[in-house]
């Protein structure tokens, strides 16, 4: 099974300060880190990375050309990627010395997604061949509609979350990858258990994945609740940890194992992640968990 990426691609720019820029102040940072970025592309690396057979689409702007180089390297294909005349999608990010961000999105190239590209895009793929989405490009209802029609399994991992996912047609999903405040969002509870009970209850065809961090993972499907431990590891950096699990969970389920060994393989990835600095480059390869 080939998965099909449609995603963001960023530029995150990370500034060190001693404490967050007040309105009409000017500071200097410290420190200045350029890093690649966008829950798209690290979910790319981490099915990649994974094993799995991966292709990203999207856009950049003329000036992310190093992102494909990134892509490719980590086994990505990059042949849907197209060129936009908006800048590639970027983040400025202040982080202070307590360890606490606060960041601007911008989302330049990922905003410009139209119908068009994405049907020349979707055209190579069909039934058997797996969609991959997130909430950090345009265009994502009439993909998922598309999609539908070329009978491929979607896969929905709504991040960030918004006002607008409600109105997207999730009874076409058929994984929902969420965290406990994307399963909030869309179920009104703030308990996880109940969460994913009412969302197997409203999409009983779906399997509903809701990540709990600390506390491990859930999984409802066809009615019965699946839990899974998250490993102990001495966490340094939880950027990428939720990317890395949406890879690791799919590779498992490509790979036919159940839910429940694809959760667990899906969770000794996530906490090799984060014991490392970093995002797309905390992403384990297969061969660290084998």
């Amino acid at each position: 099974m080939r998965v099909l990426n449609f995603g963001s691609m960023n530029i995150d720019h990370v500034y060190r300060v001693d404490s967050f820029v007040r309105p009409g102040e000017t500071k200097a940072a410290s420190q200045l880190a350029t890093h690649s970025g966008g829950k798209g592309l690290n979910q790319s690396i981490a099915l990649a990375r994974a094993g799995v057979e991966v292709y990203h689409a999207g856009k950049l702007g003329k000036e992310g050309g190093f992102l494909i180089d990134l892509l490719k390297k980590s086994g990505v294909n990059t042949d849907n990627i197209g060129v936009s005349e908006f800048p590639t999608g970027h983040t400025i990010i202040q982080v202070d010395d307590s360890g606490a961000n606060c960041i601007l999105l911008f989302p330049g190239a990922n905003a410009d997604i139209d119908d068009t590209f994405a049907a020349r895009v979707l055209c190579g793929f069909g039934t058997g061949d797996m969609l991959l989405l997130q909430n950090e490009i345009s265009g994502i209802e009439p993909i998922m509609r598309m999609a539908a029609q070329r009978g491929m399994v979607i896969v929905m991992n709504p991040s960030p979350f918004d006002a607008k996912v409600r109105s997207y047609p999730l009874e076409l999903v058929d994984i929902f990858l969420l965290n406990e405040i994307e399963a909030e969002g869309l179920s009104g509870e703030t308990d996880p258990e109940r969460a994913a009970s009412l969302l197997g209850q409203r999409f009983p065809a779906a399997r509903v994945v809701i990540t709990c961090g600390a506390r491990g993972s859930i999984c409802m499907e066809k009615g019965r609740l699946i839990r899974q431990k998250a490993y102990p590891a001495k966490a340094v950096d939880t950027t990428a940890a939720g990317d890395t699990f949406t890879g690791y969970f799919l590779a498992g389920l490509i790979e036919g194992l159940d839910a429940g060994r694809a959760m667990d393989l899906a969770s000794r990835a996530a906490a090799i992640c984060v014991t490392r600095v970093g995002a797309a480059d905390s992403v384990p390869l297969r061969s660290e968990l084998d």
